[in-house]
């Protein structure tokens, strides 16, 4: 088949990749009017900085898919190109051959996935057999490459990704999931090494696998699409696009430097991010949603941040400084609110809550279904149950149990793809009690009237809303409280109380109200637990 027969039959079939299954949660295929979006916008950018010239008709530039699945960056990349080096290299086989030998590469993340890519890009998993459209490669690799690579152990985890040896030291023939890419201390050599030369990428892009099983509790599992990042910013290309979960915005396991990185970065350009569960990549669970930005190495200012729910704006981009607050606020909207909040200085309340653990009892324990024969009974709240401990059997904090206490579920979430609690409803708990895991103390008292008063403040959609503003999954802890201003409690708080106190306008009012919904009267709230299956 001519290259004008194979792109030619392209554009009239349906398109395969719209149809192929995700490998995992953790491995997802990008969606070609996805993976266009993010092209769109590197038109745009390129533009801008060129004086409007088109990316697409510049035979010189280089694209690098450090991890390639589908192969649909790269595809959508070369159908771009081949239309825009037109009128430069008339010849479309001279041109598509030029394109694919010289300005288009990858690196595949697993066997299967390199294959799907060479097939995607040169309609043959042979880039030189006989079907494919290129004519100028010497292998059957092309410049889509895949090696199988094993982790480095050290102590049971792999020294470059945390991944855990228990469950991916499975033997010959199986894939160890080390990804070429980031398994390496000099990028710039292992780059040298695949493709030869002073390879130098103009524009790296690219959806990386997510997570890996770190070995730990249950489904544990530690993210690695931070690793794919920091790689590509190591080779120094002019332009980074990546879409990746937006975890790190707000929390994340183990992404508590890479968000100081990003956030300080005043070379991050644009963000553009789709907070709505399932909407970004639809049918994968990905709590927290999803979100791509564009990197750019000239730049040197804010970065334009735009989020989109329901496929439409929410409103205009706004260029601001990430680095204002130790999490990305991630609507805009938001953040005049804040900042009224912030302008009073007020100390907040992630001072008063306790860490996880409080009282040093896992989720799993629990007591005696009453207080018969106990001689000194503590009444426990654990996971969706109330039941009874010896006072002896609390390890910890055992002073606080004669305290009045709010407690706090540690997990608040459903699968709905519209979070709107945010927190659980507040259990104000007497003297004379504890709780295991499944809570934290958000506050101890010496009164009732202050337990009820500040149960009462959490309840607030206010004090929900400024929660949210730092909550991107299921879990809670005391980190998410650090926007709640910690407020006298001598008197009863409200919505309408907090909104005057803060100066907040009807249009401020109506968007906490539109984002966080009112709590009915049950003590528990039923929560789902998170499954692991999401990064």
């Amino acid at each position: 088949m001519s290259g004008q027969a194979g792109f030619t039959l392209r554009g009239r079939n349906p398109d395969v990749l719209t149809c192929i299954a995700n490998l995992s949660n953790d491995e997802v295929f990008t969606p070609p009017e996805f993976a266009n979006r993010m092209l769109d916008a590197l038109e745009q950018v390129w533009a801008a900085d060129h004086n409007g010239a088109n990316i697409w008709a510049d035979k010189t530039v280089k694209f690098l898919d450090p991890c390639t699945k589908s192969g649909v960056f790269l595809r959508e990349i070369t159908s771009r190109l081949t239309k825009g080096l037109a009128d430069e290299v008339p010849d479309l086989d001279e041109r598509v051959n030029h394109i694919l030998t010289r300005q288009v590469f990858g690196i595949g993340i697993t066997h299967l996935t390199s294959l799907l890519a060479r097939r995607s890009i040169y309609c043959s998993k042979h880039a030189n057999g006989e079907h494919s459209i290129a004519t100028g490669f010497a292998s059957d690799e092309g410049n889509i490459w895949f090696e199988r690579i094993e982790h480095p152990w050290a102590n049971g985890k792999c020294t470059f990704c945390g991944a855990s040896q228990s469950a991916l030291d499975r033997g010959e023939g199986m894939e160890t999931h080390a990804y070429a890419f980031i398994h390496t201390d000099d990028i710039k050599a292992r780059v040298t090494e695949l493709f030869g030369g002073d390879m130098q990428f103009d524009v790296i892009i690219g959806n990386p696998p997510y997570q890996l099983s770190d070995g730990g509790y249950g489904t544990s599992a530690a993210p690695i699409y931070q690793l794919f990042v920091e790689k590509a910013l190591e080779l120094d290309p002019h332009y980074a696009v990546f879409v990746t979960p937006s975890r790190w915005m707000a929390g994340g396991k183990g992404l508590d430097k890479y968000r100081e990185r990003m956030l300080s970065d005043k070379r991050l350009r644009n963000i553009v991010d789709y907070p709505k569960l399932y909407e970004g990549f639809p049918g994968v669970k990905i709590r927290g949603g999803i979100s791509y930005f564009l990197w750019d190495r000239e730049h040197n200012g804010p970065c334009e941040v735009q989020t989109i729910w329901d496929g439409q704006p929410t409103g205009p981009a706004v260029a601001r400084h990430l680095d204002d607050y130790d999490i990305l606020v991630r609507r805009n909207e938001a953040v005049p609110i804040l900042e009224k909040v912030r302008a009073k200085r007020e100390p907040t309340l992630d001072a008063r809550v306790s860490s996880q653990k409080p009282f040093g009892l896992r989720t799993f324990f629990h007591g005696k279904p009453d207080a018969k024969r106990l001689k000194e009974p503590v009444k426990l709240f654990g996971s969706q149950k109330v039941s009874w401990v010896e006072r002896s059997e609390i390890p910890t904090n055992a002073a606080w149990i004669d305290m009045w206490k709010v407690l706090m579920t540690r997990v608040q979430g459903t699968s709905a793809a519209v979070e709107t609690k945010f927190l659980s409803k507040p259990i104000v708990a007497e003297p004379g009690t504890a709780c295991t895991e499944s809570y934290i103390v958000a506050g101890l008292f010496d009164t009732e009237t202050e337990a009820n008063n500040y149960a009462g403040y959490l309840r607030t959609r206010f004090a929900r809303f400024l929660v949210s503003l730092r909550k991107s999954t299921q879990d809670a802890p005391k980190n998410v409280y650090a926007f709640i201003p910690d407020l006298p409690l001598d008197q009863e708080w409200n919505d309408a109380r907090l909104y005057k106190r803060y100066g907040l306008t009807k249009d401020e009012i109506a968007f906490i109200e539109s984002q966080v919904a009112a709590h009915d009267s049950e003590l528990f709230d039923k929560t789902v637990a998170d499954d692991g299956d999401d990064e």
